[in-house]
């Protein structure tokens, strides 16, 4: 059975390693909030929180949301009732500034992190996963050249519509990408394991597999 009781996670891992798959099927087993920093960013500008106001005002410009901003969308975000019982963070913290603000934010209410799950898949793996996506640019379907492929290269099985890559899918873009997370947010590993709180999971094999390395970490039994 699941345990009950409060449970405040954090994920890290870079792109492509499956952890907003793997948070989500978490959120779903302890019914807790999968906090995407994205999500919770979009959802802020819709519902005109007062920093989501602020965020707008930079988007509508060009410019960058600053690193303030996510912070108080993300305090904004966990002071709801949903996050009551706990909380899984799927994208924040990414800097060891952000890491010491939550601390903060936590610590005020009397609560702190419980563990930070690190999903680690080799860099030649990663670029495999992502450089070999497929989209339908009629219906969004996703595809995979190794994992999914179409029946019909270049066309989607579902509505027949032509297939593309994503920009930020090749592999130039893709290594790019790895790079700022292994500047900006891989150094929150070793910050997290001095704490005693940093759990690392092989995020390679089968999606059930590595939730099953989770579950286990987090003392949980599957039925």
């Amino acid at each position: 059975m699941i345990k009950e009781g409060t449970l405040n996670l954090v994920f890290l891992g870079p792109p492509g390693a499956g952890k907003g798959t793997q948070a989500k099927m978490l959120a779903a087993s302890y019914t807790l909030p999968q906090i995407s920093t994205g999500d919770i960013l979009r959802s802020a500008v819709k519902e005109q929180t007062p920093m989501g106001i602020k965020a707008k005002e930079l988007m509508d410009t060009g410019a960058l949301v600053s690193d303030e901003i996510v912070i108080g969308i993300v305090e904004e975000r966990l002071v709801k009732p949903d996050c009551e019982k706990g909380f899984i963070l799927d994208g924040f913290p990414r800097t060891i500034h952000q890491a010491d603000e939550l601390k903060k934010m936590l610590q005020v209410r009397g609560k702190t992190i419980d563990h930070v799950l690190s999903v680690e898949v080799d860099k030649e793996e990663l670029l495999a996963r992502i450089t070999g996506r497929l989209t339908c640019r009629s219906c969004g379907a996703g595809f995979h050249t190794v994992f999914d492929p179409p029946k019909a290269a270049d066309t989607c099985d579902g509505c027949g519509g032509k297939l593309y890559r994503r920009d930020d899918d090749k592999e130039e873009a893709m290594r790019k990408r790895l790079d700022v997370y292994e500047q900006q947010t891989a150094p929150l590993a070793a910050y997290y394991a001095e704490e005693s709180l940093l759990r690392r999971i092989n995020g390679s094999g089968s999606i059930d597999d590595i939730q099953r390395k989770l579950l286990t970490i987090l003392g949980s039994e599957i039925e």
